[in-house]
């Protein structure tokens, strides 16, 4: 019954952040494990072994999509159950979705292993970022099974009114990585394969401590006998497909970057392209971190039809998004060479690139947020297909025709303003699609 109290508090700023603030913290740190992998890949190995963990991301996006969707999809599923009192339904359907996680997790790793070779002998690339690359990513994909784990029980622990715990893991695993990343680079010689492997075991954290939670009946939500719904996999697909697609399309748009870079600038424009794209995603797991939080309550709210409740907390919600945007977006300016110099030394061709990159990427920041928020609102409302549509639209559409204009017509200056110009589009059609479906859900 605890939960439900906590959905049956009223709508005020003190209880959303109460549970935003610690899916935002644990979005920060998630995304820090990948800025202290680079961090210390940079300045202990080099500006190639960085590039190399650029030149891998389109893999790892492919890696985690599949666990993205059904983790964001199944959660909004499974809290509308919830909210119609269908308790025993909705902990079949957690199980399941569970178990389908490991299968996937499992055949994804298997898939990695036999194209990753491949993939990076096809690409103009040096033999020592090359050799990176495989380093990197064969460590990686030993943990896809914990990361896959670790990315649904983040949600479902926040769903059960667990946000807490889940934060400590998420801090614990954070810790562990820092910890483990000096370790197995400074000290046991490692280089890059150690800092796959410290990341590994930072995110295996809440896979481990999830299994334990959810093992336990006092949980809302708990490991029960699954039953077979091919409604609830496919529900979970459509409405999590939006997730999946961004993250997907996150590869594409990194490989079209990367392949921008190495045309213009070569190895280098690749690592300046890293360096923004951490203070991109540092700032945007701000928003992604107050959609998730936000979510349940969302989908709460929309299946027991408390349209009062839902109004308010999308209104709030566009408020908190506005003051985080500004925010962002003047710190990350002003911020902007100490920022890349925890990466670079100034002395570095690489820290030049990354500093003008920077301060033409921090107009993206101003409307990220609203883009993300709109996105994750419309999954939480069970409508994949706008979800869909919005982060298809601006992760691929958007990016897609900037990348193809900008650059051609401005070169390196085109490449970084790229994404805003794709977030500025993003945003005009997110306006459209809230003001469109507000007589539908009546928020």
């Amino acid at each position: 019954m605890e939960k439900e109290n906590a959905y049956h508090k009223p709508v005020t700023l003190k209880n959303i952040l109460s549970f935003a603030v610690p899916t935002i913290a644990m979005s920060l740190f998630m995304s820090f494990y990948t800025m202290v992998d680079g961090l210390f890949v940079s300045n202990l190995i080099g500006s190639s072994a960085l590039s190399a963990i650029n030149l891998t991301a389109p893999v790892i996006q492919l890696v985690t999509a599949v666990s993205t969707m059904l983790a964001t999809g199944g959660s909004a599923v499974i809290m509308k159950k919830m909210g119609e009192g269908k308790r025993r339904e909705a902990r079949e359907d957690f199980t399941l979705l569970i178990l389908v996680n490991v299968l996937a997790g499992a055949a994804m790793c298997a898939l990695g292993y036999l194209i990753t070779g491949r993939l990076f002998g096809a690409m103009d690339l040096s033999p020592e970022a090359a050799g990176y690359c495989v380093d990197y990513l064969s460590r990686y994909l030993l943990f896809t099974v914990p990361i896959l784990l670790m990315n649904n029980f983040t949600l479902y622990m926040i769903a059960s009114e667990k946000a807490g715990l889940s934060l400590l893991c998420t801090v614990a695993g954070g810790v562990l990585n820092i910890v483990l990343d000096y370790v197995f680079i400074a000290v046991c010689g490692l280089g890059i394969g150690g800092a796959a492997i410290a990341t590994g075991l930072g995110y295996s954290v809440t896979a481990a401590a999830g299994l334990f939670v959810f093992s336990r009946k006092k949980s809302l939500l708990h490991f029960t006998r699954p039953a077979l719904r091919p409604r609830v996999l496919l529900d979970a697909a459509s409405n999590g497909c939006s997730e999946m697609a961004t993250a997907l399309v996150t590869g594409i748009v990194t490989m079209m970057f990367n392949w921008t870079m190495l045309r213009y600038v070569g190895e280098d424009g690749v690592a300046a392209v890293t360096i923004i794209m951490y203070v991109l995603m540092f700032a945007s797991s701000l928003y992604t971190g107050y959609s998730y939080g936000v979510a349940p309550m969302l989908s709460y709210y929309w299946g027991e039809r408390n349209h009062e409740k839902l109004k308010k907390l999308v209104s709030v919600s566009l408020r908190i998004i506005l003051v985080i945007s500004l925010t962002t977006a003047a710190f990350s300016y002003a911020a902007t060479e100490p920022l890349v110099s925890i990466f670079a030394r100034p002395d570095d061709p690489v820290y030049g690139l990354a500093v003008a990159g920077n301060r033409l990427c921090t107009l993206a920041l101003l409307f990220i947020g609203f883009n993300i928020f709109a996105s994750g609102m419309f999954t939480a409302l069970s409508n994949g297909v706008v979800s869909a549509v919005l982060a298809f639209s601006r992760s691929f559409v958007f990016m897609l025709l900037t990348m193809l204009t900008l650059p051609a017509l401005l070169g390196v200056a085109g490449v970084w303003l790229a994404t805003p110009a794709a977030e500025l589009m993003a945003l005009a059609l997110s306006a459209w699609m809230f003001f469109r479906y507000r007589g539908r859900y009546q928020y």
